[in-house]
């Protein structure tokens, strides 16, 4: 007797399953996130099979181990995001916008990569491939290509080949046979990828995976796709310029503060060697309103232009706007000036950017947004070889942040000659041929970065 087809609406955000269509989902409340799909339900009971006989429980200290069992990239970036280099038996998704360089961040490491890679597409063809791989003068002899959306097809051909990588380029063509549902479908992206994944940890290969994003910028297909894998990373910018950032949102292998940053250029993704120096080139010094922040994404020191614009409104409630910083931490400072500095922000549209395209959100950018919009209230530039890094909290007060002596260093090695730092730090930034300036309150600040 044939086996009995049946209806469930699977939620994209979520992955769960329900027996009708909804508006809003009931588990995560995302509005119009259910799909169909038909579930082909067999008869046959399933039971239980033995344990393998090669999977035995083991005391943790006699479980093999070696720090340097690390496979580098080839490219000093992404093994900076990825904690180190590869682990062996890893899994890792790449998720960005359409066009970003996802595929180009890909074939780039598969050419610079030492081992033998095996890359899948569903997505070109061969011949596509070699013609985007001779731009970019990617034509390693070790990269393999196979234009496969089978993923017993895709196992079979890694048992033959035996590379030391695989590139799944990208997880939403992929399907399984024994699983009814279309390429994409909530289904076959979930099985999918924990099919890929038991593939990684039994044969301790490594794998990256490439996935789409929706419009909300969170990579399509069900949420448990990123709880599965060990590392998800994400690819930013925007398509008409020329950086690019990489960062890890998860890593189970690494820190999840690092970033890596690229330059898209028409020979590909360029590693950026010197990001602080690239980030400042283009700034405009003796102009109100423009500070140089020390910032820290990871363990890597960071130099950066905050910009800042204040113009009167007429509207009843003024506009505030910010680019590359948190909003609400914007907003607090504004209401600190206003109470603290005196300054009539009220009737004021504000607008905060961070110039390159850089997010940041830690709270040592605090009183260079200060400063930068005390800057352009009052239409007085700040000294273009000074920095500006510290915490403010609501009584005004300046508080101090970690890593001083890496931003310190930052900054000397570009040829600032003024550091203004929070007076609990003092201690730690004595040691330096800057000049530093201890401040325990806003208004201390902005008088010292006049001078």
């Amino acid at each position: 007797m044939p086996a009995k087809a049946e209806t469930r609406f699977f939620c994209q955000n979520c992955g769960n399953d329900y027996p009708r269509w909804y508006g809003q989902c009931p588990a995560c409340g995302t509005w119009n996130s259910l799909v169909e799909e038909k579930i082909i339900k067999s008869k046959k009971s399933l039971v239980p099979g033995p344990l393998s006989p090669s999977v035995k429980p083991l005391p943790i200290t006699q479980i093999d181990y070696n720090k340097e069992e690390r496979l580098p990239t080839g490219m000093t970036e992404l093994d900076r995001v990825l904690g180190g280099g590869i682990v062996p038996g890893s899994v890792v998704l790449i998720g960005g916008d359409p066009g970003i360089g996802k595929s180009t961040l890909m074939l780039q490491m598969a050419n610079s990569f030492k081992d033998l890679i095996l890359y899948v597409s569903g997505e070109e063809s061969a011949k596509q491939i070699r013609m985007r791989a001779e731009r970019l003068g990617a034509l390693s002899k070790t990269l393999n290509l196979l234009p496969e959306t089978n993923l017993f097809a895709i196992e079979k051909a890694a048992d033959d080949l035996k590379p030391k990588l695989l590139i799944i380029d990208s997880i939403q063509t992929m399907y399984r046979e024994d699983i009814p549902a279309a390429p994409g479908s909530v289904s076959q992206v979930r099985e999918c990828a924990a099919y890929l994944t038991r593939i990684a940890k039994t044969s301790h290969l490594p794998i990256f995976i490439v996935g789409h994003v929706t419009k909300e910028g969170n990579i399509a297909g069900p949420r448990i796709l990123e709880h599965i894998v060990d590392t998800v990373l994400y690819f930013e910018g925007e398509q008409h310029q020329q950086f690019r950032i990489l960062r890890a949102e998860k890593n189970r292998f690494g820190s999840i503060s690092e970033i890596g940053i690229f330059e898209m250029k028409e020979e590909g993704l360029i590693t950026v060697e010197n990001p602080s120096k690239v980030f400042l080139s283009e700034r405009s010094e003796g102009q109100s309103g423009s500070v140089v922040a020390a910032v820290i994404e990871g363990t890597r020191p960071l130099l950066l232009e905050i910009q800042a614009l204040v113009s009167p409104t007429k509207m009843a409630v003024p506009r505030r706007a910010t680019v590359g910083v948190d909003y609400n931490r914007a907003a607090m400072v504004i209401a600190v000036l206003e109470r603290r500095l005196n300054l009539r922000l009220s009737s004021e549209d504000i607008y905060v950017n961070v110039a390159g395209g850089v997010k940041v959100t830690e709270p040592a950018l605090d009183l260079p947004i200060a400063v930068a919009i005390a800057s352009c209230y009052k239409n007085k530039p700040v000294d273009p070889q000074t920095i500006i890094v510290g915490e403010v909290g609501l009584g005004g007060e300046v508080r101090a942040v970690n890593h001083i002596e890496s931003r310190i260093r930052e900054a000397e090695k570009l040829g600032f000659l003024k550091i203004i730092v929070p007076k609990g730090n003092l201690e730690q930034a004595k040691k330096t041929k800057i000049k530093v300036i201890p401040v325990a309150q806003v208004a201390e600040a902005f008088k010292a970065s006049a001078e």
